[in-house]
């Protein structure tokens, strides 16, 4: 054989090793067309479910309420990394603050069940963070990793750096295990503050639809337009409010470098500045769902018009609130598997392989976390969870004579979940939907997966009358 033929045959030999090293590590794989989630993951979910739920106690006659709350500043030094949007520029470092950042708790007592509720002014909570804080809770209180339920505002400039792998420097930037440290002491110190200024108190809660600053941002479909509130009363002009709402905290895009509470933070300072009292946000079913602003020179004053216009709708809807001042809490946070992962960037029929989706970084592990507070049902997910696939929730909740919040990115991340009829649908440009093919990583039915969890918590969590 000549030379050339050698060097020809030595080089074609190459590109296929290559070829098949690049199809090993990266793709395309076919995909599943079945999770088989009802046979394979369901089972033990719900059976991890019902071991949460033993550890809480349905009190047909619980004692009065008892309640405390507690907001700490969280705001990182200036240059930490910030969390969101993966084209952020300066490695994603931060380069000001606009205003600061708070971690704000909520702990509540029926007399057998604690229930902390947590909300802080950032993207998401993962189990590096909350196992850190619940280590620090376990050495100083009675509350257990069953009874905490985290919420975030999901604001894309709050602080970064929150764990290793790839999907996480994309999302939050290099990992600083020093950051997650600082949020671990803040997060507890907001708790611990909350547990040891209980007192007696009564709750009111109630809804009102808001849809004037929210849309649909990838389909003509519906929207979670819910805002809900919750009011804690100690007497002596001691309140607490609580908000939920769904639209995405993106008023500021990418080449943000300073942190802010986005318009979240401008909603929870009007109304404290209306009422005098504390106020905690709660970020909602965010998936799909993004913010519908007025009219505003730039990103600061558009953020802060949608959150005194909530404020408004909020303070003007609660009129003269019901309260009670004894209410069953019940809770339970518990584990679930995933089917393999299934990322698809580019067609509905190819996936990424499982050898990318272990460098991607993502354990194949979700949190749910549920808790009821008389007929308020909480629910947090480790998702950028669906707005449409919230309306259908609360809607079965209604039926049971429950009032529904559904929160995202609750002590775990694993993508974004949206409806399960989307799940093969191409964007204008014959591509994958950015949340469906680049975001949707557990494959089809995940949508339904979830739904027979949160039926089965919620049912295990509520008295059979409802």
């Amino acid at each position: 054989m000549s030379r050339f033929k050698k060097i020809l045959v030595g080089l074609l030999l190459l590109i296929l090793v290559l070829a098949v090293a690049f199809v090993a590590v990266v793709g395309p794989w076919p995909v599943y067309k079945d999770s088989e989630y009802k046979a394979r993951y369901y089972p033990q979910a719900a059976a991890a479910i019902d071991a949460a739920v033993a550890k809480t106690h349905l009190s047909p006659e619980p004692k009065t309420l008892q309640a405390g709350w507690a907001s700490v500043d969280m705001t990182p030094k200036v240059g930490t990394p910030m969390a969101g949007y993966g084209g952020r520029p300066n490695e994603k470092r931060s380069t000001g603050m606009q205003d600061p950042l708070y971690v704000k708790a909520v702990v509540l007592f029926d007399g057998d069940d604690y229930l902390a509720l947590v909300g802080a002014d950032m993207l998401q909570t993962l189990p590096n963070l909350t196992s850190a804080v619940e280590k620090r809770l376990a050495a100083k209180s009675p509350l257990t990793a069953n009874q905490v339920l985290y919420q975030t505002s999901h604001s894309h400039c709050g602080p970064g750096g929150l764990a290793p792998g790839l999907a996480a420097n994309i999302s939050y930037g290099k990992y600083d295990p020093a950051v997650v440290e600082f949020l671990a002491e803040r997060f507890s110190q907001a708790i611990l503050e909350a547990y040891n200024s209980m007192g007696p108190a009564r709750i009111a809660h109630g809804a009102v639809d808001v849809p004037e600053y929210i849309r649909n941002r990838t389909r003509q479909a519906p929207v979670d337009s819910t805002l809900n509130w919750l009011i804690l009363d100690r007497g002596g002009g001691k309140r607490c409010y609580v908000m939920r709402y769904s639209a995405h905290p993106t008023v500021f895009g990418q080449r943000m470098l300073e942190f802010t509470s986005e318009y979240p933070g401008q909603f929870q300072r009007a109304v404290e500045n209306e009422t005098g009292a504390m106020a905690v946000y709660l970020g909602g079913a965010v998936g799909s769902m993004g913010p519908k602003t007025p009219e505003g020179p730039g990103s600061a004053e558009r953020a802060e018009a949608m959150g005194k216009g909530l404020a408004r709708k909020l303070l003007s809807a609660i009129g003269q609130p019901v309260f009670k001042d004894h209410v069953d809490i019940v809770s339970e946070v518990s584990n679930f598997d995933m089917p393999p992962f299934q990322m698809r960037p580019a067609s509905p029929n190819y996936r990424v392989s499982p050898v990318f989706a272990k460098l991607f970084g993502v354990p194949p592990v979700g949190r749910m976390q549920v808790a009821r507070v008389g007929d308020v049902l909480f629910v947090g997910m480790p998702y950028d969870f669906s707005g449409e696939t919230s309306v259908k929730w609360q809607a079965w909740a209604k039926r049971k004579g429950l009032e529904l919040w559904v929160t995202s990115h609750s002590g775990a991340y694993l993508g974004y979940l949206s409806p399960d009829e989307y799940y093969n649908v191409r964007d204008e440009h014959g591509g994958m939907n950015y949340e469906t093919g680049l975001m949707g990583w557990f494959g089809p039915n995940t949508e339904a997966y979830m739904t027979d969890l949160f039926q089965h918590a919620a049912e295990k969590l509520t008295p059979t009358a409802n």
